[in-house]
């Protein structure tokens, strides 16, 4: 091979050397250039992932927020969320008491059980009322004490009874008030007995139906028959005021010391918390008057309520920050038994 091939095939090396070199180049320009994308679609992956957490952790302290106000307004919502996480609290204390054998049988309590129990029990959950009645049973658990569930099924009743007979609820729940302030066990001294202050022995009659004098003492039962009693009085007196002083046994006084404007200022207050007023629970009712028993002309009806009463001067009704105590007179509720029965 002379010189100049050896130059020639140096020269043709060379070349080919360059040709591969720039190949080389492309391909890692290609693959820099396919890797930028790569790249890109991961970083705007990442920055929608923040957005989208910034966006959400926003609108869930926003949904916290209204939330939170909603319950502030829906006493009934916020009862039945508490009680709910109450009964799954506790039955999750039960199951880890289980699991860890510190849960022992009762053997007594499991030798008396009885699940129809239940079936007995005067109460209603108050996240089954409407808002006016759910308004009312608050509002009256807190004024009176009472525990809400029984008030809630007293509201229900009240309600219902109250439109067939066509007496307003919130009349007859005012005379349950002021008459034994939820007491169904309360006791006058003339034996005007349960929530409305009936004379059972009066009225055994209409306590026949329900299964004779004892159900006087079922909350239900003796709101059923005092709703009658009551809408006897107010026909035989011809006005909601003359009536509610026939109820109270003081037809024949000169007035009914107080009972009449305590029964229908509380009526008033359970009116105002029905149409969503936010009422206090310490209003104040009318003071009582004591006033002496003048009648004009005593009639037989009076001497059979005199008789009853055993007493000439109408007793105080107490406040409402005090416990209310069943009213005194039930004379008039013996002497509307010659003209009801």
């Amino acid at each position: 091979m002379t010189a100049f091939e050896c130059v020639a095939d140096g020269q043709e090396a060379m070349a080919t050397g360059a040709e591969v070199s720039e190949q080389l180049r492309g391909v890692g320009r290609e693959a820099k250039g396919l890797r930028s994308p790569a790249v890109l679609f991961v970083m705007d992956v990442a920055e929608g992932v923040r957005v989208v957490s910034h966006n959400a952790l926003a609108m869930l302290g926003f949904v916290a927020v209204v939330g939170a106000l909603f319950l502030m307004g829906r006493a009934d919502v916020r009862y039945s969320l508490e009680s709910q996480t109450l009964n799954w609290l506790m039955e999750r204390a039960n199951l880890r008491a289980m699991a860890s054998g510190e849960a022992e049988e009762d053997g007594d309590l499991l030798a008396v059980a009885e699940p129809e129990a239940i079936q007995r029990a005067t109460a209603a959950n108050p996240a089954e009322l409407n808002r006016q009645q759910a308004n009312v049973a608050y509002w009256i658990s807190k004024r009176y004490n009472v525990a809400p569930e029984p008030i809630s099924r007293l509201v229900q009743e009240a309600w219902s009874v109250g439109h067939r007979v066509n007496l307003e609820p919130t009349l007859v729940l005012a005379v349950m008030a002021i008459e034994s302030g939820f007491n169904p066990f309360a006791q006058s001294h003339v034996g005007a007995q349960g929530l409305m202050q009936v004379m059972t022995r009066v009225h055994h009659d209409k306590y026949e139906i329900f299964g004779g004098q004892n159900a006087a003492f079922d909350p239900v039962t003796n709101l059923r028959v005092g709703v009658q009693v009551l809408k006897d009085c107010i026909r035989k007196a011809g006005s909601l005021e003359g009536g509610l002083k026939y109820y109270v046994g003081a037809a024949n006084l000169i007035d009914d010391g107080g009972y009449a404007a305590k029964v229908l200022a509380e009526q008033a207050y359970l009116r105002q918390v029905a149409a969503g007023a936010k009422l206090p629970v310490t209003v104040t009712l009318p003071q009582a008057v004591v006033q002496a028993d003048v009648p004009a002309a005593p009639s037989a009806a009076a001497k059979a309520g005199s008789a009853v009463n055993g007493q000439s001067v109408q007793q105080p009704m107490p406040s409402a920050s005090e416990p209310v105590a069943p009213a005194a007179h039930r004379g008039e509720q013996v002497a509307l038994l010659s003209g009801i029965h």
